[in-house]
């Protein structure tokens, strides 16, 4: 971190920001008139602001930062294939050395017959193409009438229309138009342990009754494909009860309905294994979308691996006065981030990065556990380096306007003391940089304690709870 900005340099971007940029997710009324982090230099696990100040990042960028920041193999693999060949098009019978060569290492990845790849830009068009390849097996079969699709409340599958639409979290429900007519979301399906007034065997039985009579009311001939993430991760760290992915993938088996693993999030390490669908659910889905850690957060890159079975049948029913399959981007496959890809997977598998998050995983939950010890924590939950801490105003529950502001406050707590979280809600997000250390996860728990500390001090002066 050798660049330095001063003092007048990083207001100024901070004037520019506020002046040019249109977030993702930004407060419109507060539009103009914002004064967001800059961030200028990032190494390892922390990041710099443009005034200097140093930060953990235990947000890993957004859900992407794998191998952590400024890993030199890396930027490396980006700047030769930059120079060798920066890119060329994708589409149809012309293809690229890196791309190639990462199709065929996601292959060997995968579990079961993924063994065909579709490159996107990120997760949400490849939650798309996901959809639209189960769109198109069904009408090439001469259903099209096999359209409907299935998701879940809570769930967050991108920002594209389409993704937008099969995302259920409310709080994102804004003024924007959505598909309703033939995307449906089922019950959401966490289970808290701590929380829940049922067991695991009751919310289980629970969900597959609500999942059959949506299949029922619909009818398992008008449904093309069930999208679920393993853990609901931008909808507040949501696990489901065990069991849960293999019943829901042997009703979509019994209904001839596709099973779309969306390991946007999930794959890539963050739960132990580059993807979770099998190793940690056991599961092996019709087709599998990820993104994101594919390379670290590097370069924007997103792929769908479809099973032999689909692309097999796509292959043998196709359109002989129209056999395109008209689905892509300029940028799918794009050579450099295909690079960086495969220079991400070399490093992950070299340092063994999947057993350092099964060996600090469970440490990271454990510690934050400790948290719950606040009377401002309503609960914490989480699975290796995916986790939240769900705060309350004490004797109010769910995400209260109330609840949200102290989430809010102990994200600033949590700021002014290098430590940056993601508020969602009343719930604090985290998920660090896969090579987090153990030293680390308690620096994260140590500042996030004090934060809930101070705001409940700030409670207590203000004549609440």
């Amino acid at each position: 971190m050798q660049h330095e900005i001063r003092q007048d340099d990083g207001e100024a971007l901070v004037a520019k920001d506020a002046r040019h940029v249109l977030h993702p997710w930004a407060d419109l009324s507060a539009l103009g008139t914002g004064t967001s982090l800059v961030v200028t230099e990032a190494s390892g696990v922390e990041v710099v602001d443009a005034a200097g100040r140093k930060y953990l990042d235990a947000i890993g960028g957004m859900w992407c930062v794998t191998v952590g920041y400024g890993r030199q193999e890396l930027v490396d693999a980006m700047s030769a294939q930059a120079s060798r060949m920066p890119y060329f098009t994708p589409f149809a019978d012309v293809s690229n050395e890196p791309a190639a060569e990462l199709a065929a290492t996601l292959a060997e990845l995968s579990p079961g017959d993924l063994n065909r790849v579709h490159f996107t830009t990120c997760g949400s068009t490849a939650v798309d193409s996901a959809v639209r390849i189960a769109h198109l097996y069904f009408a090439a079969q001469g259903r099209p009438e096999k359209r409907h699709v299935l998701s879940r409340t809570d769930a967050y599958h991108g920002s594209t229309y389409l993704g937008a639409s099969l995302s259920g979290k409310e709080a994102d429900r804004t003024r924007f138009h959505y598909e309703n007519e033939w995307v449906h979301h089922l019950e959401s399906p966490g289970y808290d342990p701590d929380t829940s007034p049922v067991t695991a065997a009751e919310r289980l039985a629970g969900l597959l009754e609500g999942m059959e009579a949506a299949i029922a009311a619909l009818g398992a001939d008008t449904i093309a494909c069930f999208v679920a993430e393993p853990v609901l991760a931008s909808g507040g760290v949501l696990v489901p009860p065990p069991g849960y992915h293999e019943a829901t993938r042997e009703l979509c088996r019994r209904h001839d309905i596709l099973y779309i693993s969306d390991e946007v999030v999930t794959g890539f390490g963050r739960l132990g294994h580059f993807f979770a669908s099998e190793a940690r659910f056991g599961i092996v889905p019709d087709l599998l979308v990820t993104a994101k850690g594919l390379t670290s957060g590097y370069q924007p890159l997103g792929a769908v691996l479809i099973s032999d079975r689909i692309a097999d049948a796509l292959a043998r029913t196709a359109d002989p006065a129209k056999p395109v399959f008209s689905n892509g981007f300029t940028y799918s496959g794009h050579p450099v981030a295909c690079a960086t890809a495969l220079a991400n997977i070399e490093v992950m598998r070299r340092e063994d990065v999947c057993g350092h998050v099964r060996d600090v995983g469970p440490y990271f939950v454990g510690r934050l556990r400790e948290l719950r010890a606040s009377p401002i924590v309503a609960a914490v939950r989480g699975d290796h380096l995916m986790a939240c801490v769900e705060c309350h105003v004490p004797g109010e529950s769910g995400p209260t306007l109330r609840n949200q502001a102290l989430a809010a406050r102990v994200d600033r707590h949590c700021e002014t003391s290098g430590l940056l979280v993601r508020p969602f809600e009343n719930l604090c997000i985290m998920s660090p940089p896969l090579v987090v250390t153990k030293g680390e996860i308690d620096r994260i728990v140590d500042i996030m304690a004090d934060a809930l500390a101070r705001a409940e001090r700030d409670l207590r002066d203000e004549g609440i709870g």
